[in-house]
């Protein structure tokens, strides 16, 4: 077993005293809306993080590597901690996106914290290298999309293919632009109405898997990427027509509830179904949730006090 000197605890420490300041400053200092100034300000980390990350997973020297993305963690990390009030007070109180974005924070340098833990002479493992290929190439497509005019062009069509659907079962829809008009709902589709998110999440999963042929990542996408849009254009149009059917005041149930619901149940079919293509995403997945395994000095630090309780 590894033995740790007092400097090695301190520094551990730090991997989890410095998510809770920065969730802390994020969400008193960046309210919403943020301004345009700040949101430039925002992306110059947000894109550099994906960038280290992704030398990082390419680099084959494994200290180097490691360093590199800790670093990388570290920024994408300082990224989301500022987001917790866009995504709630942005999208009409959803308050799971909010949570999700404060518990990345902790995740995030959670596996800054085991990269250090490979630098000090742990064994080696191949799932820190994945997560951070994961996290760079779902986050350069989505973000690469999100923030160019790429944005607005999908958001236009998935409106005209969602509103197209349920006019095909329903008539009487009025699509202008990025609004669909159903009776006495007029519904805006917001980037996150495109599915990318879920898409890219899928892309990300499969491409950075080594040792797995082109052809059984090529089946895994096609799995998973078109059921997804398709699922999505779904349930835009079931969103729809249940607000214009039940007034506006449904819209938070079933846009929050019914529709997001829906989409999780889906997901986990299609990670299912994918994990039969590519059992290598399983075994990626089941290693990241024993990372507490190796036995750290904060994974220490809570047996000693889980022992005392």
């Amino acid at each position: 077993m590894e033995k740790f000197n007092t400097l090695d605890k301190i520094i551990s420490s730090l991997f989890f005293i410095i998510p809770l300041i920065l969730v802390i400053f994020g969400i008193f200092l960046f309210n919403y809306p943020l301004s345009e100034d700040t949101e430039f300000f925002l992306s110059i980390p947000l894109f550099s993080s994906l960038v280290i990350l992704l030398i990082g997973f390419l680099i084959k020297k494994k200290k180097l590597s490691s360093t590199i993305k800790i670093s990388g963690w570290f920024l994408f990390a300082f990224y989301w901690s500022t987001q917790p009030n866009t995504l709630y007070f942005g999208e009409d109180g959803d308050f799971v996106n909010a949570f999700i974005a404060i518990i990345g924070v902790f995740i995030l340098f959670y596996l800054a914290y085991h990269e250090w833990l490979s630098i000090k002479g742990f064994k080696e493992l191949n799932c820190l290298n994945w997560a951070a290929g994961v996290a760079a190439i779902a986050g350069i497509i989505y973000f690469g999309i999100e923030l160019t005019p790429l944005a607005m062009e999908l958001r236009l069509i998935v409106a005209s293919q969602s509103g197209g659907l349920l006019n095909f079962f329903t008539g009487g829809v009025i699509i202008e632009g990025v609004y669909i008009s159903y009776k006495e709902a007029v519904i805006s589709l917001i980037f996150a109405c495109t599915a990318v998110q879920s898409i890219v999440l899928f892309v990300g999963m499969i491409l950075p898997l080594s040792n797995v042929s082109i052809t059984r990542k090529s089946y895994g996408l096609l799995v998973t990427v078109l059921p997804i849009y398709f699922l999505n254009l779904i349930r835009n149009a079931l969103v729809i027509y249940l607000t214009g059917e039940y007034g506006t005041e449904f819209f938070s149930t079933a846009h929050n509830i019914i529709g997001k619901g829906g989409s999780l149940i889906a997901l986990i079919i299609l990670l299912f179904i994918v994990i039969k293509i590519l059992p290598e995403i399983f075994d990626e997945i089941i290693s990241i949730t024993d990372l507490y395994k190796r036995k750290g000095p904060f994974e220490r630090l809570l047996e000693k006090v889980w022992r005392k309780i």
